[in-house]
C-alpha cells in the first residue's frame, strides 16, 4: 500500500481490503473514524499524529470494546499496514487456553520467550483476552493468561518487544480476573484505544 496517501484515502483502501477479506457486506462506519485514525498512525509510524492522540510508539496497543464492534476485524485489517519488523500474529485467547490443556506450561513460553527462547520473539495480538478460563494441567490449575502477560511485560522492559490485546473487560475486571499485578503491568504495556460502550454490534 502507498503510504503517500491521506487518511481518508487509507480508510477507503482498508474498507476495500475489509471487503476481501471478510466480504462484501463489510463497511467502515463514519463513528469508527476516531478508532482507526489512532490505529493507522500507530501502525504506520506517524510519530506526529500519535503525539497529538497521546500515544506511545514504545508501547502495545489494547482495544478495548463491547461485544461485535469490530475489534478483531480490525487488528487484522491493520496487519496489512504495519512494516514488516513489527508484524504481528493474532492469537484468540481461548486457543491458547485449549492448548494448555493438551501441552501444559511449554505453552506459557511458546507466547512469552518462544520457542528454546528464541533470539526474536514474536509480536503477538491475543484477540478476545478474558474468554479463556482458569484451567488445570495435571491437577494444577494456572491462570495462562495472566502468566503470559507477566512474561510479555518482562520482555517489553528488557528489549522493548511489544504485544497487542482486544478484550471485552474494563480495568476493573482485568483485575478481577487477572489480578492488580497484571493490570499495573498493563498500564505499561499497552495504549488503550476504547470504543464507546454503546457502540453498534456489526456482526
Amino acid at each position: 500500500m502507498n503510504t503517500e496517501l491521506t487518511y481518508p484515502e487509507i480508510i477507503a483502501w482498508l474498507e476495500t481490503k475489509g471487503q476481501e477479506l471478510f466480504g462484501d457486506h463489510f463497511k467502515i462506519i463514519e463513528e469508527d473514524y476516531p478508532i482507526i485514525y489512532k490505529l493507522i498512525a500507530y501502525f504506520l509510524k506517524d510519530e506526529q499524529t500519535c503525539f497529538q492522540f497521546n500515544i506511545n510508539l514504545n508501547k502495545g496497543i489494547l482495544i478495548n470494546g463491547p461485544v461485535g464492534c469490530g475489534k478483531t476485524s480490525l487488528m487484522t485489517l491493520m496487519k496489512h499496514l504495519t512494516p514488516t519488523e513489527y508484524k504481528f500474529i493474532i492469537k484468540p485467547c481461548r486457543d491458547i487456553s485449549f492448548e494448555f490443556i493438551k501441552e501444559g506450561y511449554d505453552v506459557i513460553h511458546r507466547y512469552s520467550k518462544g520457542k528454546q527462547q528464541q533470539l526474536d520473539p514474536k509480536i503477538y495480538c491475543f484477540d478476545d483476552l478474558g474468554l479463556e478460563n482458569n484451567l488445570k494441567y495435571y491437577g494444577n490449575e494456572c491462570n495462562v493468561m495472566a502468566e503470559i502477560l507477566l512474561s510479555r511485560y518482562d520482555l517489553y522492559i528488557s528489549r522493548r518487544i511489544q504485544t497487542h490485546i482486544t478484550t471485552n473487560l474494563c480495568a476493573s475486571e482485568i483485575e478481577t480476573l487477572y489480578g492488580n499485578r497484571v493490570r499495573s503491568r498493563m498500564r505499561e504495556l499497552f495504549n488503550l484505544i476504547a470504543y464507546d460502550t454503546h457502540a453498534k454490534d456489526k456482526r
